[in-house]
């Protein structure tokens, strides 16, 4: 995971402020302290021998686990749902997000989290629906942690009761072991790439409660075979619920939209976060 591939040295900044590289300790309105010395420790340091590296890794994921706690504690204390959205890149998932919040806006309160290594292009969009977004960027880090996404949540204008949708960096990888807090990660896989991507990428879709599978109106020119692909995503999680949605055309977007009514109602704080019933595959 992230001892191999390094990002822990990446600079990590909320809209522009830079979050990492420093010892210190933050008080948040949400009545818990992040502290946080940085050692990390996901580069490959010279030396550094199998067990060594183990136990860092260990002791990263312990801290993260810990924050991720802390966020799910607020997130449920608020009667918020909140839902880690990961994919590859180019999947459509901020097309996704972006009809999504302009569709269900006026109905219910909803604020974003975006993940991106560099720019604000995505919060950009986000903001242009009216909707709250606050930006994180993670430099060279493939994922966000749940630190970081602590941050965020003192930066979210939303009301109580609301859905607070957390866009991953575009990555089938490192996300997946990254508990942020959510109630439910939700994995968007496209009709232009591979069947076979839950069979290559098996840990995101176990993970996962729920597979988008998107830009369905684009499958009358292309050689995709969505029951392979459901079957494959099945086969790793029997678990997983699959719709089938256009981000462009509409196409199955209220069923994405009755789970996250269904979800929302659910994310009651005396019982915690439910999965909503769904059909197999809609």
């Amino acid at each position: 995971m992230c001892g191999v591939c390094g990002c822990g040295n990446a600079q990590k900044t909320l809209d522009g402020k830079v979050l990492d590289g420093h010892d210190h300790t933050h008080d948040h309105a949400h009545d818990h302290q992040h502290h946080h010395g940085h050692t990390d420790g996901h580069s490959h340091a010279p030396g550094l021998d199998g067990a060594r590296m183990v136990q860092i890794e260990m002791d990263i994921m312990s801290k993260n686990d810990g924050y991720a706690a802390q966020n799910r504690v607020r997130f449920m204390e608020s009667g918020q749902l909140a839902l880690n959205l990961v994919s590859s890149p180019g999947s459509g998932k901020t097309s996704l997000l972006v009809r999504t919040l302009e569709d269900l806006k006026d109905e219910m309160a909803l604020g974003v989290i975006e993940g991106d290594q560099h720019t604000a292009n995505d919060a950009d969009r986000i903001r242009a629906t009216g909707v709250s977004a606050v930006q994180l960027n993670t430099g060279k880090g493939c994922h966000l942690d749940a630190h970081m996404v602590g941050h965020a949540m003192d930066e979210l204008a939303l009301d109580k009761s609301g859905i607070v949708f957390i866009e991953n960096v575009g990555n089938l990888v490192c996300p997946a072991g990254f508990d942020l807090g959510e109630a439910h990660k939700v994995v968007v896989l496209s009709v232009t790439e591979g069947e076979d991507k839950p069979l290559k990428y098996p840990d995101m879709f176990a993970a996962s409660d729920l597979m988008l599978l998107n830009k369905v109106d684009l499958l009358p020119y292309l050689d995709f075979d969505v029951n392979a692909a459901i079957a494959n995503a099945q086969r790793i999680n029997p678990g997983i619920r699959v719709l089938q949605v256009s981000a462009r055309t509409g196409e199955g977007m209220e069923g994405w939209y009755t789970f996250l009514r269904s979800a929302l109602v659910l994310a009651d704080v005396s019982q915690g976060p439910s999965t909503p019933t769904l059909h197999a595959a809609e």
